[in-house]
């Protein structure tokens, strides 16, 4: 047999949920061929065979929660059962004398049930002990029926092997008063799915185990909407991509972690993580939720190759075919709610970062330059960030930072 089982979902990620089967017991599947689907509040995957044969049972239905390493189903391996030719009529054979029945061999008498007192064996104690299994449950092997060694380590075997229930929180209960007759017959109740209840849960998480703050600035988009527009024609001819603001910010961001660099550390336990590596996250909205694709070591990649980083994360993740690696290991995270026309909002941290930049809408307002008023186009910056690692004075020095950088894109050229 080979069993089919959760792999590992990647950083953070601790539960997934059944979306669907692709195949029923008793069908033949070949080695790769996709079993099951599996949605987490990143991403939707799917599990290939392990090997080819007969898909036996399945375990765990859909819409089922499960944690990496459960047990799905298994596959009675060899090939497919398949319907047999029919054989050329033959003469029935001659038939055999009788022969005499064979004696029934007395039944073997039931095991003895150990004392109510019998002591166990001191490895017998010690396993149950560690295990948490009680060896009362244990069917015993030994003699007069006690509980031996191996019947301890075979339990713990089926125990571990058995399917990993995921424990899910009490949901609040929340006392909504009855819509008067008229109302309720025009209300629509559908039940959450598990992976909203999931991105809900977590998102709930990440606000009560950080002390999260949220500082804002405003920077003047004048200078980098110039270079983009000057620019723009040859630089999608030369690299088959659209010269956008994200590569920008995320340039922009990755110098001001290096200036910053409690922004790009998290805690582990009574110790601090100082990330000396630049892994960018970029979110981006689909259909399921929010899903945070990473630019990978963002500071060896020039504009153009960002800028294609993101397209193609962004054509995929709508697609739902990202892979969890491409998902895990971020140090930060750049949020663009401008692209659904915000103004200005708070974004929550994407645990276990310490920051989050959120862009927003850009918009004409007027300015005081050089002592004149003048329409300018302005945008929103929000920097929402863990408190218990980030003092004040950096969140709003790392802001100014991303400002000044903005402002003066050649300061991304010239390193300044």
């Amino acid at each position: 047999m080979a069993d089919i089982r959760v792999p590992t979902l990647g950083e953070s990620v601790t539960e997934a949920t059944i979306g669907r089967w692709f195949k029923q017991a008793g069908d033949a599947v070949s080695v790769d061929e996709p079993l099951v689907e599996l949605e987490t509040d990143k991403v939707t995957i799917e599990v290939p065979a392990p090997a080819g044969g007969v898909l036996s049972e399945i375990l765990i239905k859909d819409g089922e929660t499960v944690a990496p390493g459960a047990l799905l189903g298994q596959i009675k391996e060899g090939a497919a059962p398949s319907a047999k030719p029919a054989a050329a009529a033959a003469p029935p054979p001659a038939a055999k004398p009788a022969e005499p029945p064979k004696p029934v061999p007395a039944p073997a008498p039931p095991a003895k049930a150990p004392p109510a007192d019998a002591p166990l064996a001191p490895s017998v104690r010690k396993l149950a002990a560690e295990s948490g299994i009680s060896a009362s449950t244990v069917p015993g092997s030994g003699k007069d029926g006690r509980v031996t060694k191996g019947d301890m380590l075979d339990a713990i075997a089926r125990a571990v092997a058995a399917p990993t229930p995921v424990a899910q929180p009490a949901a609040a209960v929340q006392a909504r008063a009855p819509s008067p007759p008229d109302d309720a017959a025009r209300e629509e109740r559908v039940r959450m799915s598990r992976l909203r209840q999931t991105i809900a849960r977590r998102l709930k998480e990440a606000q009560n185990t950080a002390a999260m703050l949220t500082t804002f600035n405003e920077v003047d988009m004048t200078s980098v909407m110039a270079v983009r527009a000057q620019y723009r024609d040859l630089f999608e001819k030369k690299h088959g991509v659209k010269l956008g603001f994200m590569s920008f910010f995320v340039r922009a961001c990755v110098q001001a972690l290096k200036d910053i660099p409690a922004v790009n550390a998290e805690i582990d336990g009574s110790d601090l993580v100082y990330k000396n590596y630049y892994h960018i996250g970029v979110a981006v909205g689909t259909e399921k939720g929010l899903v945070v694709p990473v630019v990978r070591d963002a500071d060896r990649h020039s504009l153009a190759e960002i800028e294609k980083t993101i397209a193609d994360f962004g054509r995929r993740a709508r697609d739902g075919t990202l892979s969890i690696e491409e998902m895990q290991g971020g140090t930060f995270t750049i949020s663009n709610g401008g692209v659904y026309g915000s103004l200005m909002s708070t974004p929550i941290l994407n645990a276990p970062q310490s920051g989050i930049l959120g862009m927003h809408k850009i918009q004409e307002r007027p300015m005081v330059i050089d002592g004149s008023i003048k329409p300018r186009p302005m945008m929103y910056l929000a920097l929402s960030y863990d408190h218990r690692i980030v003092d004040g004075r950096e969140a709003v020095s790392f802001l100014v930072r991303v400002k000044e950088l903005i402002e003066d894109p050649n300061r991304l050229v010239l390193d300044l």
